[in-house]
């Protein structure tokens, strides 16, 4: 992996950007694309770029979604405890005890996930899993005045985990949050300076999408404002190489390539390019694995019915511990989904989109 590249990943994991809060990920991608590509935003927040040099011929689109799972401040206790709901899909086991960042009209500031201790509970109690609303954030305040008034917490406030990045003894082993779908968002950017200065022939979108985890509604939007030819949906998908795990499970492995994933839980993919991206895949030798999701959506659920109907198909890395504080993947699997999406943007010419689009 090019330094540059892991600069950017570290960036963009490190970066809060919740459901409905996305905007600081979307000024860093507008940041990184500017120089070469014209950029807007629509309505929810999604930033879609394509390259100033754009060819003529079909539209594909890439798409890697900017948000990550997160909380919103529910309410503030009289102790000056707060208290929380989720913004996408958390499992209340791995909550407790996580550092997060609440984000208040005065500054961000720091507190842990805690609950009643275990000391104190009975034996029957303490065989059970803590449910999320028997939760609380203990930001250090003395009281409700005291959070609110001094702290500036309050209602309606993003919460983020807090989990930096880094590299772990295998340095291909990369660990930080948010790495769904700040992965897809990355390798979004990365191709499109692929092709800063090379010829394609089609033209490219990028599109940072807003709100995937909690409805993939800003996929909706964005898919409107590029009407394209081609999905490519960029998100990771759930590595089976962990104790517990049975290959019925998923038999995905960190380190084993590209995932070509033959079906999601908000898609189908289309069969034509579905078989196209295996081809190619196999011609370039580019090291790949074929996936399935059978429960979970992404944001190829909207972008394939757009409209009369855009033949995509979802394109992953195999990811450890997603929808959790940290989660890891690997470097060479990025690489190889990086070779993989220009490979097939040097190859989806007007005739082979028309091939893959014929009824």
């Amino acid at each position: 992996m090019k330094a540059r590249t892991w600069d950017l990943l570290k960036r963009l994991s490190e970066v809060n950007g919740i459901p409905g809060f996305e905007r600081r990920v979307g000024d860093l991608v507008e940041r990184e694309l500017k120089g070469f590509c014209a950029i807007e935003r629509d309505n929810l927040g999604s930033v879609i770029a394509a390259p100033r040099s754009n060819a003529e011929g079909p539209k594909i689109m890439l798409a890697g979604h900017m948000d990550e799972i997160g909380f919103m401040v529910k309410r503030v206790t009289k102790e000056g405890f707060v208290k929380f709901t989720p913004l996408g899909g958390w499992w209340d086991q791995v909550l407790l005890a996580q550092r997060v960042i609440i984000e208040t009209h005065k500054g961000p500031i720091r507190g842990l996930i805690g609950c009643k201790p275990p000391h104190i509970l009975t034996p029957e109690e303490a065989k059970k899993v803590v449910e999320r609303k028997d939760m609380y954030i203990d930001i250090g305040a003395k009281d409700r005045d005291e959070a609110t008034k001094k702290l500036g917490v309050r209602p309606g406030q993003p919460i983020m985990p807090w989990s930096p990045c880094e590299r772990l003894a295998n340095p291909d082993y990369l660990l930080g949050k948010a790495w769904d779908d700040r992965f897809g968002v990355a390798l979004m950017v990365e191709a499109l300076k692929a092709f800063e200065r090379k010829q394609h022939p089609n033209q490219i979108y990028g599109a940072g999408t807003t709100q995937e985890e909690v409805g993939l509604r800003g996929a909706q939007t964005a898919v409107h404002t590029v009407d394209p030819d081609i999905g490519l949906i960029l998100d990771v998908t759930i590595a089976g190489d962990v104790p517990g795990m049975s290959e019925d499970d998923s038999e995905l492995k960190l380190g084993q390539g590209v995932v070509i994933n033959l079906l999601d839980g908000s898609m189908i993919p289309d069969q034509r390019l579905r078989d196209f991206i295996i081809d190619v895949a196999e011609q370039e030798q580019i090291p790949h694995q074929l996936g399935l999701l059978e429960r979970g959506g992404t944001d190829g659920g909207r972008i394939h019915i757009h409209a009369r109907g855009v033949p995509s198909c979802f394109l992953a890395v195999a990811t450890r511990h997603i929808h959790s504080h940290a989660a890891i993947m690997h470097a060479k699997d990025f690489d190889n989904a990086l070779r993989l999406v220009t490979a097939l943007i040097k190859r989806l010419d007007a005739k082979t989109v028309a091939r893959i689009k014929k009824p």
